[in-house]
């Protein structure tokens, strides 16, 4: 590649890799004066823009309505609920108005319930409003986070938040299912992300839930990221803030509630360590902010040919453009083609067409996919841009899936689990005692000796006949175990 590209291996040095891709292919600008904020650019911008609204549509066919609360948070509602009060140490504090001291301190959001539950407690009535659906969107939430890296972790960060009410706790889990669908249908389905959905274990749950449900991830360093949360809420939240209803008996009762958190943050992360190479990124081709670039093969000595070329490369464009893609004419005169052929590879563009006089003359085009180089010439252009979007998307979807179903080595004993995590980028199954508290010193011992984490549990498991890997003593489950972000 070019000194603009990126200069080392992704599988050599992913760290350095993806480094380099954020700033190269310009998706956040890291220069802004507060240490730890960065600025979204365009591309990313324009990305995550459409991963909100996949999910938008997903809740909203599944009855969600949205709602929009103010960033702060009163301190006395931050620590109302004693488990969530956990967040404090992370959260930024609003402190002075002008010269003046506030009366009542505030957080700026660390995440939702605490903002949004008082007002569940003024809305909800009768067993006659529930389910009761909620989602925030396209906002930003604020922790103190002491090491950041874009998109992977950030003092301010894209935060998207369902929060769910319910007359039953089966009510409750049914909904947990239902986000599990819309994540499969979302970040599986379009964004063709491989993950696993797994049940944390007690001690690495969300702080004020009865049990946390997450999709996890891989990235090429074999370090596991979390891309979204379920958690079932319990009563935790509704007694505290008073999230009551009159049953049909007219008895009081408390709710049961549930939140479900996409990370797109996290999911933008994904689509960029997994589909990406080492020339940059790849990206599926509904969510690609170009779809299709279009490249004009000029000749400075045939001024007559370079003009129609030119012609039909914006004719073309007009044409791709009413028929619904996103398309980009590339007329930099000071760049030659292969330098363009190099950014637009960098950015992730789906498909290119390169248009040169012969092309011109024929009515043709020249079509490049972005995931294996292969050169089409079609004179049915629309028809065969459609043909090989599908067949870039296979490639993108074929390629995360083969990375992922071989990411899981199995281990019976502890030795084995470290012998693997050594040498193997991924997750380890073996068996574990317990994932309640109980279990916590195995787990403290296996990441003081590894720095591997006990990640959970697959939602469909079966007891093992083993011993624990740590202590010996009966397995209770097999866990996932990895190295995390």
């Amino acid at each position: 590649m070019s000194k603009k590209g990126i200069t080392v291996k992704k599988h050599d040095n992913f760290s350095e890799w993806y480094t380099q891709l954020i700033q190269k292919a310009e998706l956040a600008d890291i220069r802004y004066d507060v240490q730890g904020f960065i600025v979204h650019m365009p591309w990313a911008t324009r990305i995550a823009r459409t991963i909100y609204e996949y999910f938008e549509e997903a809740v909203e066919a599944d009855n969600h309505e949205p709602m929009l609360l103010p960033t702060v948070i009163p301190e006395e509602s931050l620590k109302k609920e004693q488990e969530h009060a956990g967040f404090v140490p992370e959260v930024f504090w609003g402190t002075e108005a002008g010269t003046q001291k506030l009366e009542r301190k505030f957080a700026l959001r660390p995440t939702g319930e605490t903002q949004i539950y008082p007002m569940y407690s003024l809305w909800i009535r009768s067993h006659n409003d529930l389910p009761f659906k909620r989602y925030q969107s396209r906002i930003t939430t604020f922790r103190n986070e002491m090491q950041t890296r874009p998109f992977l972790r950030g003092r301010e960060f894209m935060f998207f938040e369902t929060h769910d009410v319910f007359e039953t706790h089966d009510d409750a889990l049914k909904q947990i299912k239902k986000d599990m669908q819309i994540m499969t249908e979302v970040a599986q389905n379009k964004l063709l992300l491989p993950f696993i959905f797994l049940k944390r274990p007690q001690w690495d749950k969300f702080l004020g839930a009865d049990d946390t449900y997450t999709s996890d991830t891989l990235n090429p360093d074999g370090r596991r990221t979390q891309i979204s949360s379920t958690h079932d809420l319990g009563q935790n939240f509704s007694k505290p803030f008073n999230v009551k209803f009159t049953d049909k008996n007219g008895k009081e009762q408390y709710a049961y509630q549930t939140c479900f958190g996409p990370g797109i943050w996290r999911i933008l992360a994904s689509l960029i360590a997994i589909h990406g190479d080492d020339n940059g990124l790849i990206l599926p081709f509904n969510i690609a902010p170009v779809q299709i670039v279009i490249i004009p093969i000029l000749f400075s000595s045939k001024e007559k040919e370079s003009k129609k070329v030119t012609a039909y490369c914006a004719q073309l464009r007009t044409q791709l453009q009413k028929s619904g893609y996103r398309v980009h004419l590339d007329s930099r005169d000071y760049l030659s083609p292969g330098e363009k052929y190099n950014i637009w590879e960098l950015k992730g563009v789906p498909l290119r067409i390169e248009i040169g006089p012969r092309e011109a003359q024929s009515k043709t085009a020249t079509i490049v996919r972005r995931t294996d180089k292969k050169k089409t010439t079609a004179k049915a252009i629309a028809k065969e841009l459609a043909k090989q979007s599908k067949i870039v998307d296979k490639h993108i979807k074929d390629n995360a899936h083969n990375y992922f179903k071989n990411s899981t080595k199995s281990a019976s004993t502890f030795t084995e689990v470290k012998e693997i995590l050594e040498q193997h980028r991924g997750f380890v199954i073996a068996p574990f005692c317990s994932t309640w508290k109980d279990g916590k010193p195995c787990a403290d011992k296996l990441k003081e000796e590894t720095t591997a984490h006990v990640c959970g549990t697959p939602l469909e498991e079966k007891k093992p006949k083993a011993a624990c890997i740590v202590c010996r003593k009966p397995a209770q489950h097999l866990v996932y175990i990895a190295k995390s972000i």
